[in-house]
């Protein structure tokens, strides 16, 4: 298989895997367009699912688009392609993220079509975690994985842990006193259930997870002071496991790379039987990003807090259809 011979079932399949990555409010805020005659797909970022209040800089944007490229270049290796890729080409257009060439190749890589299985199995779980601890193989491999895109993966010292904690308090403080920040938070989350046909993106009620008795985990509770008699109360684990995800630097192509480093470590833990949650709430004021870094490593820039464990899986979010963000040429 060549670039000029990929069908359009091909590239469906690619951009329906690539859709299946998580974005900051579940706002998927990609397109993408294939050119035929070049076999390029085109990543670009969709400006009008952007979260000015809560995303200023688009930082958070470049991640979930970022997830979105390391699951389109995971569904590329298993369709036997090999997807050679560029961040962003153009200095002109900064909308355009990333260029795809997609040839056909005697070799493909294994390491990244093997985590095809779980791309659509992956889901976010802001349930209670068991307090258990995560295999040291399991850690190797999930920094692994972080490290083969060019970022760092590191566990915290509990004392830092429970730092992060009170930083996401604090974050919910400061959007609780934000009308325009939570005015954000409401427009992308539902607190009543939806008829899956009606949603195609946003936080579904089913996957906000039940309110915490005290907070001792790091989950995002994306109620923004809105009544919801339906949600429970549930103890979660006293000792969470949380791991920071960061880079050398802090620019838009870091951005992308750390965005395509958190979906590679969230499917190698999907593999492995883990569930995870995330949460940028404490990276979205200048303040409390700065204090997230933990001071005992050498990590310059976290880009995401993440919360690892086992326990059960997460309700699946609502996905655009694929003929709203691909458009083929």
């Amino acid at each position: 298989m060549t670039a000029q011979t990929i069908d359009t079932d091909t590239v469906t399949t690619l951009v329906e895997s690539a859709c299946a990555a998580p974005s900051l409010h579940n706002a998927q805020p990609w397109e993408f367009r294939y050119v035929r005659n070049t076999g390029v797909l085109h990543l670009y970022a969709d400006l009008a699912r952007t979260l000015p209040r809560t995303d200023p800089e688009k930082r958070g944007l470049h991640l979930g688009c970022g997830a979105a490229l390391f699951n389109l270049r995971v569904a590329a290796a298993s369709a036997g392609l090999e997807p050679v890729v560029r961040l962003l080409p153009d200095p002109n257009d900064m909308n355009l993220l990333a260029e795809v060439q997609l040839s056909g190749t005697a070799h493909p890589d294994t390491a990244l079509a093997r985590l095809r299985p779980v791309i659509h199995c992956r889901h976010s779980s802001r349930f209670p975690y068991r307090d258990v601890e995560i295999p040291v193989a399991v850690r190797e491999r999930i920094f692994g994985a972080a490290r083969t895109e060019g970022a760092q993966l590191l566990f915290p010292s509990a004392w830092h842990v429970q730092e992060i904690v009170e930083l996401v308090r604090d974050a919910e403080g400061r959007e609780a006193h934000d009308p325009k920040l939570r005015s954000e938070t409401v427009q992308w989350t539902r607190t009543e259930a939806v008829d899956p046909a009606e949603a195609a993106d946003g936080v579904p009620a089913e996957a906000f997870g039940p309110r915490q008795r005290g907070t001792t985990a790091p989950v995002r509770d994306f109620t923004a002071g809105r009544p919801m008699p339906q949600r429970g109360w549930a103890s979660f684990e006293k000792n969470p496991h949380i791991a920071l995800l960061g880079t050398d630097h802090d620019r838009p192509a870091d951005w992308l790379r750390a965005g395509q480093a958190l979906q590679r470590v969230l499917l190698q833990a999907t593999m492995d039987g883990l569930v995870a949650s995330m949460t940028s709430q404490p990276l979205e004021w200048p303040e409390t990003r700065w204090a997230a870094r933990d001071p005992l490593s050498a990590m310059a820039h976290v880009q995401m807090v993440l919360r690892l464990g086992y326990g059960p899986e997460g309700h699946p979010s609502p996905r655009r259809p694929v003929a709203e963000v691909l458009d083929i040429v």
